[in-house]
């Protein structure tokens, strides 16, 4: 099921979280969060985003959530998305899910424009993209460097309104 996010949930979180972390580039975080880091990062984001996650036998497998995409005024209609699914599920249709759950809850918002910034190359996260209608709007080269090599960051636009 989907449902909103529990403070309850900040665990379950943060291990999907650091997997990602430790283990890959998608995030360029480069050390794994502490549990007070990753629910200091809740409770902001939960004050006025909306944050969910996919939930099946009392097992979180995935959440998504939209933030701030920059702290300008200006930029208070846009905001930047967010999905992982828990590394032992993919291929079950949990991003998707999230995904069309938490564009359904945006269009309900003011915000105007929904940023996917996405390490490349990453075919998965771009298709899923895609399916949602967001368009690559931009390719930034070699802006981040994780595991001794620089990576590229693509930008993906959906307009709600």
């Amino acid at each position: 099921m989907i449902r909103p996010v529990s403070f309850s949930d900040a665990q379950q979180l943060l291990n999907i979280y650091n997997y990602y972390v430790i283990n890959t580039d998608v995030t360029f975080d480069l050390q794994p969060l502490s549990l007070q880091e990753f629910q200091d990062k809740l409770h902001e984001i939960t004050k006025a985003f909306p944050f969910i996650i996919y939930e099946e036998n009392n097992e979180i497998l995935g959440y998504a959530y939209a933030g701030k995409f920059r702290s300008r005024p200006a930029y208070n209609h846009t905001l930047e998305s967010t999905v992982y699914v828990k590394h032992n599920h993919y291929g079950k249709q949990i991003g998707s899910k999230l995904y069309a759950e938490l564009i359904k809850q945006l269009k309900q918002t003011n915000c105007r424009v929904v940023l996917g910034v996405l390490t490349l190359p990453n075919n998965a996260s771009v298709k899923l993209h895609e399916k949602y209608g967001f368009t690559k709007v931009g390719h930034l080269r070699e802006v981040g460097y994780k595991f001794n090599t620089w990576l590229d960051v693509g930008i993906f636009e959906l307009k709600l309104s």
